[in-house]
């Protein structure tokens, strides 16, 4: 990874940068907000990828004609350059409104070894010599921008390179002869290297860094079933403290993507400046995987009697039913039950300060199981409760449970007359309590990946939870 590649996408960079932007006016599912500390961080790790670049550099020969006082004019040729260490010592990285982000490094060195030819007249003589290159700054502004495709786009808008002192050391025979006119060959050599360093940052940020960044999706794969969508709402928004990056945050059914008719919340962040990096997350996010999950059917379910427990007091068969609802038996004598339960509507995530919670409502329907494998709806049930969720993240991904809580079953319609359901109740709330919530939470538990670039790990995790959202805060490796 070339210099800016390896130090760039350490902040996120990706966020930046993940599509074309939607339309204007709607409200982000997801806010990235990344820190002058996490800036800082970037510019450190910056200024080891740099600095490694630069050993690398190749340097070009050089040679000229000079005239020495009392000795004439002379033939030097300056070959085999290379680095033989390089200091980059300061480094910032900061944003600039409305275009990207401005790098830059102070107070560094650059140690050159190479070899020296001199011909004066039949006269030749050569030997090696030592440079040092000290007071060395570098100015970098990145445009950050999107191509058609939606795909990331970064460019080098300006590149500047000074140097503070050239100091040349010669051995060899005769060394005091190219000393004579070492101002001259420190002179070249310093346009030199500062040339050499702004065309190494410009020719590696298209062929290291824009590669780097075309593999980021604009859309993260959750499931078989599910992926959500990252694409940037708008323009990142920069201050003098912080980026804020708005994502759209939607979780959508792979198979078939459908509108959604409502939209994120307003997220007013609090002014935290002491992490790396936060993640505002909208009850959108969660709403619009509970409204796709939904149409997928994925927490339908139904019950016959072979899932019933051997040792429960209640059988799904007419039998059965005898003692709390006679019609039933009567009308259809020894036959099986079966039970089909969905959800009324998507569940939704209530988020409070310091709480999370739901109310979801299922309706479950009764068919008997005619010998003709006819299913005959026989009656209908409503069922309540109320859900408190858990939601934690770790070095990745969100993640999430439900804590059970016991279901309130009520007769809604019946075609075998008014009976009490309560054993019903007991039955559903084993179902429920022992398969339904052990496979939402196995979900949860694999959660959804957050909007980050690859070996990118967070850590010293915190959480607060608003109304209608919550924040995440992190650090990063």
């Amino acid at each position: 990874m070339g210099a800016l590649a390896g130090a760039l996408p350490s902040l996120l960079l990706g966020m930046l940068l993940m599509s074309a932007p939607e339309t204007l006016g709607a409200n982000p599912g997801l806010v990235v907000r990344i820190t002058n500390k996490g800036l800082e961080y970037v510019a450190r790790e910056g200024l080891v990828a740099l600095q490694n670049k630069l050993h690398k550099i190749t340097l070009p020969d050089f040679t000229g004609d000079v005239n020495i006082k009392h000795v004439g004019s002379g033939h030097y040729e300056l070959y085999s350059l290379e680095v033989h260490s390089c200091e980059l010592l300061g480094s910032a990285l900061t944003p600039l409104p409305g275009q990207g982000l401005h790098f830059s490094i102070s107070d560094s060195f650059i140690r050159v070894k190479g070899k020296w030819k001199v011909r004066k007249w039949k006269l030749k003589l050569q030997g090696s010599f030592d440079l040092k290159v000290e007071g060395i700054t570098i100015s970098v502004n990145l445009l950050l921008g999107s191509e058609p495709s939606g795909r990331p786009k970064v460019a080098v808008s300006s590149c500047s390179s000074h140097i503070r002192d050239v100091e040349t050391h010669v051995s060899g025979d005769l060394g005091w002869l190219l000393n004579l006119f070492h101002s001259q060959i420190e002179s070249k050599f310093q346009r030199m290297l500062e040339s050499k360093i702004c065309e190494k940052i410009e020719d590696s940020v298209p062929s290291d860094l824009q590669p780097y960044l075309q593999t980021l999706p604009v859309t993260t794969e959750i499931d078989d079933f599910m992926g959500i969508d990252y694409n940037l709402m708008e323009a990142p928004r920069a201050t003098a403290q912080m980026l804020e990056v708005m994502l759209k945050g939607e979780i959508f059914s792979r198979d078939h993507r459908s509108p959604v008719a409502f939209l994120a919340p307003v997220m007013s962040l609090p002014e935290e400046h002491s992490r790396m990096v936060y993640f505002a997350i909208s009850d959108y996010a969660f709403n619009t995987a509970s409204l796709a999950y939904h149409e997928v059917g994925y927490l339908n379910f139904s019950i016959t009697d072979d899932m019933v427990p051997p040792n429960s007091n209640l059988r799904l068969t007419t039998k059965s039913f005898r003692a709390f609802a006679p019609r039933l038996a009567r009308k259809y004598p020894n036959m099986n039950l079966e039970l089909q339960g969905a959800m009324v509507s998507a569940p939704s995530l209530n988020f409070s300060p310091g709480n999370v919670s739901s109310a979801p409502q299922m309706e479950v329907e009764a068919f008997v199981l005619l010998p003709n494998s006819v299913r005959e709806p026989v009656f209908r049930l409503g069922v309540a409760t109320n859900v408190s969720a858990t939601l934690t993240f770790n070095t990745s991904k969100i993640t999430g449970f439900l804590e059970p809580r016991k279901i309130q079953v009520e007769l809604k319609e019946s075609k075998v007359g008014v009976f009490s359901v309560e054993m019903l109740e007991a039955l559903l709330n084993y179902y429920i309590l022992n398969t339904l919530y052990p496979k939402v939470n196995d979900k949860l538990e694999k959660g959804f990946p957050l909007p980050l670039l690859k070996q990118i790990e967070l850590y010293d995790p915190v959480l607060q939870i608003h109304k209608k959202w919550h924040l995440y805060g992190a650090g990063g490796n």
